[in-house]
């Protein structure tokens, strides 16, 4: 089964979030905030992180950059999702190690499709 982790400090996103993931056939964890992101991506392995940008202790950003880091090695997709949507965002986010970034809200099937596209490279739509 596919694992993602759900990583937001709003617990109404997390359980929207962790909610349409299940029900798609995903295993779903969730983290309050980046800093729990990584301590759960240095004992469990996840096939997407789902993460927002604006969080407490550490922000989306920083917690992308440690995915990737050598700290935790994690190459698994990165999808964030945030409120911001000013220029730059994006590329903040890219340059952090993202694979995709949408701005709130997304719809329900376009995050289930994003995250079946990349874990499995496959639209589950075609």
């Amino acid at each position: 089964m596919t694992r993602v982790l759900v990583v937001d400090d709003a617990a109404t996103v997390r359980l929207y979030h962790t909610s349409l993931l299940r029900e798609a056939g995903f295993e779903v964890a969730e983290a309050a905030n980046g800093l729990e992101a990584v301590e759960a991506a240095m004992t469990t392995p996840f096939d997407l992180f789902v993460v927002d940008v604006n969080m407490p202790k550490m922000n989306g950003y920083a917690c992308v950059e440690t995915l990737r880091s050598e700290t935790v090695g994690t190459a698994a997709p990165v999808l964030m999702i945030s409120t911001e949507d000013r220029p730059g965002d994006a590329d903040r986010a890219y340059q952090a190690g993202a694979n995709l970034y949408l701005v709130k809200p997304v719809a329900a099937e376009r995050l289930v499709r994003v995250a079946t596209m990349l874990t499995t490279g496959k639209d589950p739509a075609a």
